[in-house]
């Protein structure tokens, strides 16, 4: 088993130093701005931004002709259903004029029977009270 050992101050110090002189090293060896690979990547990432806003505006585009479709659709279920609303108002409203129609000739009927029944009793009632006085057929006088 190996025997754990503490880094002293030294080691620590030339250790960050090291890690420091990497450090300095890699940021030197990046290329400059004008490096062609540099530039080739940079109109890469670029071609790359442009292409996404394409497509995000296509998409935004897109987007809009479904909203607008939709709502254009929506407009012509509502004006359909307003007007078999309306259509089926009409009919309620026709039917119920009908209706009323029949009722008052139901009732101008029921009234002129019982306006007929009522001449015919008054004038048996009337044939009766003329006859007052006389000897009615089939009975004899005594």
């Amino acid at each position: 088993m190996a025997i754990y050992r503490e880094k002293d101050i030294f080691e620590r110090r030339n250790a960050a130093n090291e890690a420091k002189k990497a450090l300095l090293e890699r940021f030197k060896s990046k290329p400059a701005a004008d490096d062609p690979a540099v530039q080739a990547r940079q109109a890469e990432r670029k071609a790359i931004l442009e292409a996404r806003a394409v497509r995000e505006a296509e998409k935004a585009r897109l987007k809009q002709e479904k909203l607008a479709r939709e709502a254009a659709e929506r407009a012509e279920r509502e004006a359909i259903a307003e007007a078999a609303r309306l259509a089926a108002e009409a009919a309620a409203a026709e039917e119920a004029r009908r209706r009323e129609a029949e009722e008052a000739e139901r009732i101008a009927v029921s009234l002129a029977d019982e306006a007929a029944r009522k001449a015919k009793r008054d004038a048996r009632y009337a044939a009766r009270k003329s006859r007052v006085g006389r000897t009615p057929p089939g009975f004899s006088a005594r």
